[in-house]
């Protein structure tokens, strides 16, 4: 194990004496009194075990008891990391290089004491199956390689234009002739570790882009997937809900409920499947907002195993607002979702 202060902490003194490890007062903490005891800090870098690290304070004039406190003052206030050094062995360099701001985040954001090393196991070892590739699905996409998650496929049952993917930073050379599935081909090619070869593996996590016909969400519920769904158009972004099979309620309950509200809409929604507007109302930075908060949402299933803001709710923006709100969806009776895990009953 070896010792580290959290990555994106800047250490700063507030006086002589006082040291403050942060900046925001929201993540900040000071530590009063600790004179020239602060040169340990320069020492916690992940290259040391304790050990080593006492015996490095030794030969800066701090005893083994100061360095002792010091070291427990810090990881008290939850500014230390302490990565397990054969998990850290096992990362390749430039891997670990590129995942570190991501490490740092979650390490950070969470509390987490080491390092973000839970997360990056949970998150390699996950697979995300993508359910449209256009504006919205091939920024999730983009944005879920960059972030560790291990295996990233996409589906489309449309083309895919060059214009759709520009949103994730990729070049029309990146991308090539346009074509369905053209936005895995294109993860493959800026990560090397998202694959499409997933014809044959039950996805941890699949994600719901666009409008869709019953079949599908049925189908995930059938086989005890749990699926996010994520749209933009209309000048307005919907990221959930996050349906996980006989917990929470699914796609089929959302129009039910929406049924109940608009005697039309189960006309309306039928005329949805599979089409779209001429001129899609949702610009380069609407999509990803909501292909951002999408993957944010992902993320904290794989990393928490659980999403509270989108299970049994959907987070709207609605333009020109660009204020993220929360709409609450309870499981419908009649729909039966929630009767247990991949029961398959939720039909149009």
């Amino acid at each position: 194990m070896r010792l580290a202060l959290k990555p994106g902490l800047l250490p700063v003194w507030r006086d002589d004496d006082t040291l403050q490890i942060g900046i925001d007062p929201r993540r900040a903490v000071a530590l009063c009194g600790v004179g020239r005891a602060a040169t340990l800090v320069g020492l916690l870098d992940g290259s040391r075990d304790h050990e080593a690290i006492i015996a490095a304070a030794r030969a800066h004039g701090i005893t083994a008891e100061a360095a002792d406190r010091l070291i427990t003052l810090l990881a008290t206030a939850g500014v230390l990391d302490d990565f397990p050094a054969g998990l850290l062995r096992t990362v390749p360099d430039g891997l670990r290089s590129r995942l570190a701001p991501e490490l740092a985040t979650t390490s950070l954001a969470h509390g987490d004491g080491d390092g973000g090393a839970r997360a990056l196991a949970r998150r390699s070892g996950t697979y995300v199956r993508i359910y449209g590739a256009g504006k919205v699905g091939s920024v999730i996409a983009a944005l879920l390689a960059a972030a560790g998650i291990g295996h990233v496929s996409s589906r489309d049952s449309g083309a895919v234009s060059a214009a759709d993917l520009i949103p994730g930073g990729l070049s029309e050379a990146d991308i090539g002739a346009p074509r369905s599935a053209g936005a895995a081909r294109a993860i493959r090619r800026t990560a090397p570790e998202a694959r499409t070869d997933d014809d044959a593996r039950r996805p941890d996590l699949a994600v719901l882009t666009g409008h869709h016909g019953p079949e599908l969400a049925a189908g995930l519920l059938a086989d005890d997937v749990p699926h996010l769904a994520a749209s933009a158009g209309e000048a307005i972004g919907i990221v959930g809900p996050l349906v996980i099979p006989g917990r929470s309620a699914c796609l089929h309950c959302l129009d039910l409920a929406r049924a109940d509200r608009d005697p039309a809409w189960s006309m309306i929604l039928a005329q949805l499947i599979g089409r779209q507007a001429s001129t899609p109302a949702c610009d380069c930075v609407l999509a990803t907002s909501v292909a951002a908060q999408a993957g944010a949402q992902v993320l904290a299933f794989v990393d928490r195993g659980r999403a509270d803001a989108v299970t049994n709710g959907t987070l709207e923006l609605v333009l020109p607002g660009w204020q993220w709100r929360r709409r609450s969806w309870e499981p419908q009776v009649r729909c039966g979702c929630s009767s247990g895990a991949g029961s398959g009953q939720c039909r149009s």
